[in-house]
């Protein structure tokens, strides 16, 4: 039984040939001494690599400590950030809350965890306020700055309702600010006010910040296991730094997605049988969009939930224009499962998996739908997780993330910064201006 989970390539390697994979793969080796190194662009945005290993007890007890504030006297936790600020914690508490819905709590209980700040639609915002209802609630604003705006106007929003409900003195002891240790507003803001504050380092990018306070103490709070996420990343790290380069799933990965990219694959696909793992796919997204959209260049990121999509764009997947592969998530040992009940009358003649458990069914389609696509030319990979615990989703995250890393260099460019993102932002605040 493999632990924590496995990345199978076979139904990709096929589409290339064995001498271009040794070449990636030495590629991938070479990117991965870069990044430990710190020889690469962007090397002042990697504190994250090492983060799981310097992650120290007086930390983790401090987030715990504040998230066991936030389970006694509030029934609903408001997550306030965007992108990275909040696409992981979300993620993670999907993933071990086994639902994809909003609001549920993972094991163990606790306040339901509400996301805002990630839109600026007043219908949005509105509906959330309407869903606190009478519910003593709790604010984690997570932000470098403080300043970007659609994360800032849900602050101003929600602190009003705060403010309103217990008094400003009273409303000061349920905002948590997680923000880096520098001299701009939100810091400012939590210094003066008495905030509660947790600190991100400097060295860590927003996308690369799930196993920072800023992921970690919105997944306490939802009745999390910290402690067994930040061991299992340690475990994904010692694997990425010391295995061989054909033994290293998070090289082998990156090798193989930047050759398929090279041989004219244009669009990975993160698909998954498991709604709660496509909040991953949403976190996963705007890793690698984020990083390697730049100069003209980049692998098109996109998520499917199976089987659902394949009755929307499954036609498209089989058989449209060969310019995607494939990545497939499944989990070999779900949280929970159901049988299927038993009929007098099979009206819909499905009477023949009577008595089967869900999780068979749902192993059993995602093969086929693997086995399909690779017949229509989809060159498809496959991780199998071992279970829905906090020790495998630390592994994967840090896989993730450090392929990440490998891939964009491979590909050549700096997969720690965005300036994409800094162009859109100027032009929305110039023509807020005159509104």
């Amino acid at each position: 039984m493999f632990k924590g989970f496995k990345l199978d390539i076979k139904n990709a390697l096929s589409f290339v040939e064995e001498g271009e994979y040794t070449e990636y793969l030495k590629k991938a080796e070479e990117a991965r001494t870069a990044l430990v190194r710190g020889e690469g662009p962007g090397r002042e945005l990697t504190g994250w690599v090492d983060l799981p290993h310097i992650t120290d007890r007086e930390q983790l007890d401090r987030i715990m400590s504040l998230a066991d504030k936030v389970r006694k006297d509030s029934e609903v936790l408001i997550v306030i950030g965007i992108g990275g600020s909040s696409l992981g914690s979300r993620a993670a508490i999907s993933f071990l809350s086994g639902t994809a819905d909003d609001g549920h709590r993972t094991k163990g209980g606790g306040p339901r965890i509400l996301f805002a700040g990630n839109d600026l639609s007043g219908t949005s915002a509105k509906a959330i306020a309407e869903s606190i209802g009478d519910a003593d609630f709790s604010l984690a604003v997570i932000s470098k700055s403080g300043t970007t705006l659609e994360p800032a106007l849900s602050f101003r929003v929600f602190k009003k309702l705060l403010e309103d409900r217990y008094g400003k003195d009273d409303a000061a002891k349920r905002i948590y600010c997680i923000t880096e240790d520098n001299d701009k507003a939100l810091h400012r803001k939590a210094l003066k006010e008495g905030y509660h504050l947790l600190y991100v380092p400097k060295e860590i990018g927003g996308r690369y910040s799930v196993l920072s306070p800023a992921g970690l103490f919105p997944v306490a709070v939802a009745g999390g296991d910290i402690e067994e996420l930040i061991k299992g990343a340690e475990e994904e790290r010692i694997n990425c730094l010391d295995l061989d380069p054909d033994k290293d799933p998070a090289l082998m990965y990156a090798a193989l997605r930047q050759l398929l990219y090279h041989k004219g694959r244009k669009l990975e696909m993160f698909s998954s049988f498991e709604p709660c793992i496509m909040c991953l796919g949403e976190w996963w997204k705007q890793l690698y969009g984020e990083s390697e959209g730049k100069g003209g260049k980049g692998i098109f990121p996109v998520t499917a939930m199976l089987s659902r999509d394949l009755h929307s764009i499954g036609q498209y997947i089989q058989d449209g224009e060969r310019i995607l592969f494939e990545t497939i998530l499944g989990v070999e040992n779900t949280a929970s499962d159901m049988v299927i009940p038993e009929t007098e009358d099979d009206f819909d003649g499905n009477e023949y998996l009577a008595g089967k458990l869900y999780s068979d069914i749902n192993r059993t389609a995602r093969q086929a739908t693997i086995a399909a696509h690779v017949k229509g030319d989809v060159p498809c990979m496959e991780i199998i997780l071992e279970d829905q615990t906090e020790h495998t989703l630390g592994r994967l995250i840090y896989f993730y993330e450090f392929a990440c890393g490998i891939s964009g260099y491979i590909q050549g460019i700096n997969p720690f910064d965005q300036p994409g993102v800094d162009e859109y932002k100027k032009n929305i605040y110039e023509r807020l201006r005159d509104i």
